[in-house]
């Protein structure tokens, strides 16, 4: 089974997440970093060109056979829509249109679900702000593993599986930690998508619907672009709970990796997160980082220091210490 973790908790502290207070310090230092609030223009032009792309993809994939389409899957489909997923997280955010035109931010991200096969984008919206408000609450947070998790992925072995599972954990976790009852457009949500699904099996066949599916799951697991949903927050350094990743992937994945920049100031888009760093480089430089999300999954499979419990966790307000 491998060697099991040092850790028997979480990290828990007793601060606010930092990057509120952060923030007003480098907007007091940097002002002109507001001028980077606001949509990107352009984003919904290269979000729509991959949706467009896998839309192509499905007239190719449906001659493959199931081993050649699995490999498409992973090497080809997979990056798009963990792409796809991660301009829905932009989106989240009312980085397409704005804040002042929800209903353009929420079709858009309709339009990015559908190659994902899975309806998320309202849901992610729901659950992905409080990630931010609330960074390591126990019943609110819930990008943290569950208790159970962390207890039965202890090994390097168990480590291996629960980072080849992770899109179901992201899928079920919050139904566990911080259940909701589905709201309108959700339902809307899964409606859209379910017909987009089912238009796909009645003209094309299965075989276009499972390339879909099969990458947004391969992508979520053992695979390079995935190794950001380790890098952002679980704890490689005592004491620090965000990293940034620099490198090329933040290319595909509209510059995810900047992610004590994102956290920091989640009203700039990520083409231009890099600038947040170029004017204060002195608040980013000298925390820890990732540069290889490769890596990041390596380490964190093989280094009995960090697993499922090495994330900063804080009591939730009312509750008894």
């Amino acid at each position: 089974m491998g060697q099991k973790v040092s850790r028997t908790d979480f990290e828990w502290v007793y601060t606010e997440e930092p990057h509120a207070s952060r923030r007003k310090i480098i907007l007091e230092k940097y002002p002109q970093i507001k001028k980077l609030f606001g949509h990107d223009p352009n984003f919904k032009w290269i979000a729509g060109a991959m949706v467009l792309t896998q839309i192509l993809a499905l007239f190719v994939v449906k001659d493959l056979s199931w081993s050649w389409l699995i490999v498409a899957a992973y090497c080809f489909g997979g990056i798009i829509n963990h792409s796809l997923m991660l301009a829905v997280h932009e989106i989240s955010h009312n980085l397409a249109f704005g804040h002042s035109r929800p209903f353009h931010n929420r079709m858009l991200g309709f339009v990015c679900n559908l190659p994902i096969g899975l309806p998320m984008s309202i849901s992610f919206k729901k659950y992905h702000l409080e990630h931010h408000r609330y960074q390591g609450d126990e019943a609110i947070d819930t990008d943290i593993p569950t208790l159970l998790e962390a207890r039965l992925f202890d090994t390097t072995f168990g480590k291996f599986l629960w980072v080849c599972l992770q899109p179901f954990f992201y899928i079920f976790r919050p139904l566990i930690i911080n259940p909701k009852p589905p709201t309108r457009l959700e339902i809307i949500n899964t409606i859209v998508q379910l017909t987009f699904n089912a238009l796909i099996v009645y003209f094309l066949g299965w075989k276009p619907l499972a390339y879909l599916l099969i990458g947004s799951i391969l992508a979520m697991g053992l695979h390079p672009v995935a190794g950001h949903f380790i890098s952002e927050h679980y704890m490689f350094a005592k004491g620090f709970e965000t990293y940034s990743y620099y490198g090329p992937l933040n290319w595909i994945t509209f510059n995810v990796g900047y992610h004590n920049e994102h956290h920091d100031f989640p009203a700039v888009p990520g083409s231009r997160l890099p600038e947040v760093k170029r004017i204060a480089p002195e608040f980013y430089d000298t925390m820890p980082q990732h540069t290889s999300w490769s890596r990041v999954l390596y380490d964190f499979i093989m280094d009995p220091a960090v697993g499922p419990y090495a994330r900063v966790k804080r009591r939730q307000r009312g509750l008894a210490s």
